[in-house]
């Protein structure tokens, strides 16, 4: 059983930067994230690790990068020039034999 947990969400302005950061408790083949907003399904992110190509959203495409310290098991999302339509939920994924999840922080992008 890995245990991932999350760190680093919060409240911006539009155009500010926030960074994302999750800490595995054991070693995952692939870390990314994910998020969710209000009324809508859990999307893609950003996904990075052995075996995948490090891909992510059009929407975040030039703005937000993933980032690994394997020697950590962690994973980080830069994300930057945020925009009020990344609020949601951002959940830390990683995958070994099975899917695990974060607990999932909140990202608010507002004046």
């Amino acid at each position: 059983q890995v245990q991932l947990v999350e760190s680093g969400g919060g409240l911006v302005q539009p155009g500010g930067s926030l960074r994302l950061s999750c800490a595995a408790s054991g070693t995952l083949f692939t870390m990314g994230w994910y998020r969710q907003a209000p009324g809508k399904q859990r999307e893609l992110v950003a996904i990075c690790g052995s075996g995948v190509t490090t891909n992510y959203a059009d929407s975040v495409k030039g703005r937000f990068t993933i980032s690994g310290d394997n020697a950590k098991n962690t994973v980080y999302l830069q994300m930057d020039s945020l925009k009020p339509e990344d609020t949601a939920v951002y959940y830390c994924y990683g995958w070994r034999y099975r899917a695990y999840w974060g607990q999932g922080t909140q990202v608010t992008v507002s004046s």
